[in-house]
């Protein structure tokens, strides 16, 4: 009899110890990693605080400091594209490419969309957000921030393919607001996969700070007057805390203050006595206080933007720490291109930051966001094209690092696949996928060297278009003559070396268009 009970207890003790062993956190080691991507809109390199900017942003400050920063990462300089390439993998796409989403839906994630949704024309139906997600809310393009004084949005809300309205749309905090209302839901429904134990797949596309200017007004307050010094000294200060955090080197030159030369973005012929002055830069101190008042609340309002979004992201964090996913979890931060320097401004009879106007950004206002880049959204020149990039990935990447090696949008498609190990599938239902072609970045995020891809190409179409290989670029401003310029010695694009070394430039103008030829080929397989 004794026998037989030592046995059992041998039994139930060896099974407790395979029960205990299963637990957690041996079991968050093989679990697949939950992903967060965020992307800003229209957010320059240095507008936000880990990469030099006074504007408040304690919650990306804590995912720098926790992660690693890449001080030379590239976006597709637009937002249709850079999305298009985000979600694809593909610098140039066609029917058969595919949403990355769909591949994780596909393995077991649980998919959740909140937030702006803008394809280019190449994308097929079946990469849209209604069509993978398992919640989602989106918006083509853009919209506004606080619910028109008419009701109707430029472009609607659309929750789980439907179009919707305010009412109809979750939200915890009146007035109405896009960027919380955006994070309410992704936190409601993140509920669903964390209660099922199950890995989550996370886009938050918070539309800030693309125009209109709006903002709730106590983040408005905590920024006004702090920019009557002026877009010039802004540029400067963040230069300094730019060199200061390591991001540049201390050679880096600033480049010089540019307008809107963009010829497709004219300024309307309407309200000429007051909108010809927007696109072209001034030296501060040659404004009327007046004006600078003026100034100073429109950059008040966008920095209220930035910091709100901010402080959705620290909830979105906050959530993950209650929840005790933060380590298993990648959180990963970038925008879609440099700030906006076109004057989209609907009326005056409004300030900016108010439900009822519908204001823009200055276009020095945009330079200063740029810094130290040259020119805007849209160009293929690096302040349209140059981004920053946070990731953090506490059970992998080591914390407070920078990295400066280059890396691209099209490369977070593989990179969260490897990081999920996911294999691209060969075959997606009855579609053969197109071939990726960004490369993954895990090696860089575990400490080391990766292979630099052959090229990186960016830039609004063929009129903007950028293409590097290595530290050599050729760029294109406005369909005009290829610039050159060799991005070791001058990362700030302020010497084109076109006319001395035309050579170089037919050798990469080749590049260009064998590649560019062999990425269509691919598309239209």
């Amino acid at each position: 009899m004794m026998n037989k009970l030592f046995k059992y207890v041998v039994i139930l003790v060896f099974i407790g110890t395979i029960a205990i062993s299963c637990q957690s956190p041996e079991k968050s080691q093989t679990q697949k990693p939950n992903i967060i991507l965020i992307l800003g809109d229209d957010i320059g390199y240095s507008d936000i605080g880990p990469y030099g900017s006074e504007i408040k942003t304690p919650n990306l400050d804590r995912l720098a400091d926790e992660g690693i920063r890449f001080s030379n990462f590239y976006n597709m300089s637009k937002c249709e594209p850079s999305r298009s390439s985000l979600f694809t993998g593909l610098y140039e796409g066609g029917k058969n490419s595919v949403n990355f989403a769909q591949i994780l839906k596909n393995e077991g994630y649980h998919t959740i969309h909140s937030g702006k949704e803008h394809w280019m024309k190449w994308a097929p139906d079946h990469v849209f957000a209604k069509n993978i997600f398992d919640q989602s809310l989106t918006f083509k393009a853009m919209n506004e921030f606080f619910e028109p004084p008419s009701g109707k949005f430029v472009n609607p809300f659309i929750l789980n393919g439907k179009e919707v309205n305010v009412p109809d749309i979750y939200h915890e905090k009146k007035p109405f607001f896009k960027t919380d209302a955006l994070t309410d839901n992704a936190l409601k429904w993140m509920d669903e996969p964390i209660d099922n134990d199950k890995p989550f797949f996370l886009f938050l596309g918070y539309g800030a700070a693309h125009y209109p200017l709006q903002a709730r007004p106590e983040d408005i307050a905590k920024y006004r007057g702090k920019y009557k010094k002026g877009w010039d000294e802004i540029r400067n200060e963040r230069m300094g805390k730019l060199k200061a955090e390591g991001l540049i080197s201390n050679d880096t030159k600033l480049s010089p203050p540019s307008a809107n030369i963009n010829k497709f973005r004219g300024h309307k012929k309407d309200n000429e006595e007051i909108r010809v002055n927007i696109p072209l830069y001034r030296q501060w101190e040659e404004l009327e206080e007046t004006e600078k008042d003026e100034l100073d609340l429109e950059m008040a309002v966008y920095a209220a933007m930035v910091d709100r979004m901010d402080q959705n992201i620290g909830r979105v964090l906050n959530y993950l720490d209650e929840k005790g996913i933060a380590d298993n979890t990648i959180v990963i931060y970038l925008s879609d291109n440099g700030s906006c320097p076109y004057d989209s401004n609907r009326d005056f009879d409004y300030p900016p930051g108010v439900a009822e106007g519908f204001r823009s950004l200055s276009a020095a206002w945009a330079n200063a966001g740029n810094t130290p880049f040259k020119y805007f959204k849209q160009y293929g020149h690096e302040g349209g094209a140059h981004t920053h990039f946070i990731l953090r990935w506490p059970q992998i990447v080591k914390a407070g690092q920078i990295t400066h090696q280059t890396g691209h949008i099209v490369d977070i498609a593989p990179t969260l696949l490897e990081a999920s190990k996911i294999k691209y599938p060969n075959k997606l239902g009855e579609i053969i996928p197109q071939p990726l072609q960004g490369n993954s970045l895990i090696q860089i995020l575990e400490g080391g060297e990766r292979v630099e891809p052959e090229f990186f190409m960016s830039g609004w179409t063929d009129r903007f278009r950028m293409f590097r290989k290595q530290d050599w670029k050729i760029v294109k401003l406005n369909n005009e003559d290829w610039e050159l310029y060799n991005l070791k010695n001058d990362p700030t694009e302020i010497t084109n070396l076109s006319e001395n070394n035309p050579e170089k430039v037919d050798e990469l103008v080749n590049a260009y268009h064998i590649k560019h030829a062999e990425l269509k080929a691919e598309a239209e397989e």
